[in-house]
């Protein structure tokens, strides 16, 4: 998945390929690739810089943040990269990241890690708190019960001690009136 920018030679090339999805070793406890992966973009190439605009688009498969069971989840990413030559990242000293500088990447001896960027882009793609679904009922914090499957006979209503003096003056007052 490496593309050899030695073998660029004009000032703009279109490339698609599709990746099988076996071909990421994924990190299993925050997502799995399930269907393939299709990489289309154009590359502008300037001396030593190139910019890498286009699309990504997969499935991957999730792990519900209520319920534990897996689900798929689309993945079209749009993709606008300039790489430049690693020893353009010298540094000078500490400085203010902009907004321009987050679509900076480099590249090292005339090739771009593809693989590394569609993995990049997978962990964008994740949201915050996977979830199966809005509707989701998760687990029962008792048996475990997946709750989107059927219900259990756990009793849910618990009384916390601390507030027993309350509840019973509001008892108290219910009857009063």
């Amino acid at each position: 998945m490496l593309l050899d920018l030695s073998r660029i030679r004009t000032a703009h090339e279109h490339r698609e390929k599709v990746y099988p999805a076996d071909a990421f070793a994924a990190d299993r406890d925050t997502y799995g690739v399930i269907a393939p992966v299709s990489l289309t973009f154009d590359l502008y190439k300037d001396k030593d810089e190139f910019r890498l605009v286009g699309r990504m688009a997969t499935t991957l498969e999730l792990t519900c943040g209520r319920c534990l069971e897996p689900f798929a989840w689309p993945v079209d990413a749009a993709v606008d990269l300039r790489y430049r030559p690693q020893s353009a990242n010298a540094g000078e000293g500490e400085h203010e990241l902009q907004g321009e500088d987050l679509a900076d990447a480099y590249y090292v001896d005339q090739t771009i890690d593809l693989g590394q960027l569609m993995r990049e882009q997978f962990l964008l793609a994740l949201p915050m708190k996977p979830l199966c679904s809005d509707a989701c009922h998760g687990l029962c914090p008792m048996c475990g019960t997946n709750l989107n499957r059927g219900t259990c006979g756990c009793r849910r209503d618990w009384d916390d001690p601390r507030f027993a003096a309350l509840k019973a003056l509001q008892e108290q007052h219910h009857k009063a009136h």
